[in-house]
């Protein structure tokens, strides 16, 4: 567990670092034929984002087919490889926009790759009855990578240049791999390549046990609306703070605040006495009506700044409780494909947010597009507790794994039992 926690606290950091160190270097005119513009920098993390969402289904089909280890493997040693050649050639002064471009679209694939993996690695590696505990530790590594990368990166730009800090990143990510690259697992052998599936088919299975599952697709789309209004808020919430509620400091300040509350969350999921997570799961998306609210009817800044650390407070405690019921409710051999339409929403939902707000803010004006994004927020999230599944206590954790397995999961086991008998064995 702890050497899986070092590789994803890596990884995270390096993550982190990524988007400021492209944004200083383009801005500033370090790519030859870059104008500082706006626009350079649009194109490149678009070729970063585009490669991400396209490929995170055929993502998953990987992660179930392979061990998880070896796609994280690959997929951080690629990420590495990009990271560092942008590093050299930023030091070299050689570096084109298009050359960023490419690269930046090679990292968003192996981002794809690797994030299904991930949380398949969690499941194969980590007993039941830790996984919560886990997902709360590396929330918090995020959470701190995310405040202390454009930090980092910025300082190291300052310091020594943007070349350095890419180098680092690339460092960071292979650090991640080859920590992560040989972790042993709980996971069964596969089958001979003779007896799987085709591409397609995998893809397939997949969808079918997504749609199996009510109260994973109606958290997805929840989790679709918030992010999508978190998009809102984070474009238009620093226009009303610097407007009306006492200039930069104040965006500034519900910023920090938001950060404390997310690892307050992340810290407090493992030990609060939580007996129907997926009740935590839909009151804490839920929670993001309150800032949407307070922003949009233009409070003042301190509840602005208490709605804003609630709401983070909130999606601190929903993600390690969100993983963890994935990890035990999705069957294993079909995890990565399952969670792969999670985070094809989530990549998917929040940029879009980021980009059609101001548009949107243009007709309607700033509070319309947040109290509406409020109502939305609410209502999609706690729709989920209709369900009765959201109010099912999980069966308690053995040793050995999760106590209750899925139809799919139970199949797998009871043929791989017969196939046992039929050849001779215990």
């Amino acid at each position: 567990m702890r050497r899986l926690l070092v590789g994803r606290t890596c990884a995270a950091l390096a993550t982190a670092l990524i988007p400021t160190t492209l944004t200083l270097a383009l801005l500033r005119g370090h790519a030859a034929g870059s104008t500082g513009s706006a626009g350079d920098l649009g194109l490149v993390l678009a070729c970063e984002l585009l490669p991400m969402l396209v490929l995170l289904p055929v993502a998953g089909v990987l992660a179930d087919r392979f061990p998880p280890q070896r796609v994280v493997l690959a997929a951080d040693l690629l990420r590495g490889a990009a990271q560092t050649t942008i590093g050299a050639e930023l030091l070299c002064g050689r570096v084109q926009v298009p050359d960023l471009a490419v690269l930046a679209a090679v990292t968003g694939a192996a981002v794809a790759f690797g994030t299904p993996a991930v949380r398949t690695l969690v499941a194969v590696t980590v007993d039941a009855g830790q996984r919560l505990r886990l997902n709360s530790r590396l929330d918090i590594a995020t959470g701190l990578a995310q405040t202390a990368g454009p930090a980092t990166a910025g300082g190291l730009m300052l310091m020594v240049g943007a070349g350095w800090s890419s180098l680092l990143t690339g460092a960071l990510f292979i650090g991640s791999a080859t920590t992560l690259g040989g972790l042993h697992t709980r996971q069964a052998a596969r089958p001979a390549d003779g007896g799987q599936p085709g591409f397609l088919a995998r893809l397939r299975e997949g969808w079918t046990e997504t749609r199996r599952h009510r109260w994973f697709l109606a958290n997805v789309l929840g989790h679709g609306v918030w992010h999508l209004t978190a998009g809102f808020l984070l474009t238009l919430g620093p226009l009303i703070a610097v407007r009306s509620m006492g200039g930069d400091g104040a965006w500034v300040l519900v910023a920090q605040l938001g950060t404390v509350g997310m690892l307050v969350g992340a810290f407090a999921a493992s030990r609060l006495p939580m007996r129907r997570p997926l009740v935590g799961v839909a009151v804490g998306a839920a929670v993001f009506a309150l800032p949407l609210t307070a922003f949009g009817l233009g409070l003042a800044l301190p509840w602005a700044a208490s709605a804003y650390f609630l709401a983070m407070f909130g999606l601190g405690v929903l993600s390690p409780l969100w993983e963890t019921a994935i990890q035990r409710r999705i069957p294993q051999e079909v995890l990565g494909r399952v969670g792969s339409f999670d985070s094809l929403i989530s990549f998917a939902a929040r940029p879009l947010g980021l980009a059609v707000a101001v548009p949107v803010a243009t007709v309607l004006g700033t509070s319309a597009p947040l109290l509406a994004g409020a109502v939305l927020v609410a209502a999609a999230n706690l729709a989920a507790l209709l369900l009765p599944e959201a109010w099912e206590q999980p069966e308690p954790a053995t040793a050995g794994g999760d106590a209750r397995r899925e139809p799919l999961a139970a199949a797998a086991r009871g043929q791989a039992e017969a196939d046992s008998t039929a050849a001779g064995g215990r």
